[in-house]
């Protein structure tokens, strides 16, 4: 661990009226680990939608997208 996240990581503790910094180290732990979770979840949902249109559609759309973008600039 660098010098400056332990710090970080006490400075954060004491404002909470803690000794050490384990407790401000688990809940970041469970807040990382959650979202590692939701991370996958959202990746699995992403992948299952392959192919879930034609490839005249995505065309279609990759075509309307690219009109709308010429006609921002």
């Amino acid at each position: 661990m660098k010098p400056e996240h332990r710090s970080a990581l006490l400075a954060l503790a004491a404002r909470r009226g803690q000794k050490g910094f384990s407790g401000v180290l688990e809940e970041a732990l469970d807040e990382y680990l959650h979202g590692e979770a939701e991370r996958e979840k959202r990746m699995q949902t992403f992948l299952s939608l392959a192919g879930s249109i034609t490839e005249e559609d995505a065309q279609a759309l990759r075509r309307t997208a690219r009109e709308l973008r010429e006609s921002w600039r």
